[in-house]
């Protein structure tokens, strides 16, 4: 048995914009500013790191009271954008899901930065929620290694038995989706439909690197043989 982790953003799908400008009004509102004094990069990151972020460089105490509020206004936010963005499945991962949804040596979870009930509203409002059983999620570790590990331990809980490093797969679309992959000994798939380029990609050496999702007969060589 194989298990497939998949990263949301950039790799899923894109929300317009919607969770960014979601998370940065939740921050404003809670750190009671009224503009971001600092650029503010989200790829690759999980919203605890973001969150911790924030507020370290707005020099502000973060505590358990701020990130519930955070969170709170955050998702409230994030439901009312997604309707509103010009967001997407993106190239071929609907067929890719559907195509390995049906066999019966593979499980299909998620690795992403994005708190366990934002990655719910994203991937039910773009109609593949429905594919993952499991995941690790950002609502606790500012490392993604760690979310990865929460990941794998989440698989291995469901599927009742450990998986071999070898049978792992974590598909993203930024470096620190491949150095996760790592962390947990796993094969890295790099799809350069987010932020980061190929050779920015190339850099983070994964094991296979792909322009977009859409050449389903590549991923399933990959992860099957041919």
């Amino acid at each position: 048995m194989k298990v497939c982790l998949f990263d949301i953003d950039g790799t899923l799908v894109t929300t317009g914009m919607a969770g960014k400008d979601a998370l940065i009004d939740a921050f404003l509102h809670v750190a009671e500013l009224t503009q971001m004094e600092n650029v503010l990069t989200v790829s690759g990151k999980t919203d605890r790191g973001i969150f911790a972020e924030l507020f370290q460089l707005h020099g502000k105490a973060m505590t358990e009271e701020a990130w519930r509020a955070f969170i709170e206004r955050y998702l409230n936010g994030l439901a009312t954008n997604l309707p509103s963005r010009e967001g997407m499945v993106l190239e071929g991962v609907t067929a890719l899901l559907a195509r390995l949804s049906q066999r019966d040596d593979v499980l299909l979870g998620l690795l992403t930065g994005n708190v366990e009930r934002g990655a719910a509203l994203k991937l039910t409002h773009y109609g593949i929620h429905e594919y993952f059983a499991f995941g690790g999620f950002g609502d606790h570790h500012p490392d993604r290694d760690d979310v990865a590990r929460a990941a794998l331990a989440a698989a291995e809980e469901y599927h009742g038995s450990p998986f071999a490093p070898s049978d792992v797969f974590v598909i993203g679309d930024t470096p620190n989706d491949v150095k996760c992959a790592r962390a947990i000994g796993a094969q890295a798939v790099a799809v350069a439909t987010g932020v980061f380029s190929i050779a920015q990609l190339e850099a983070a050496n994964p094991d296979l690197l792909l322009a977009n999702l859409g050449d389903l007969d590549a991923v399933e060589a990959f992860m099957f043989g041919s």
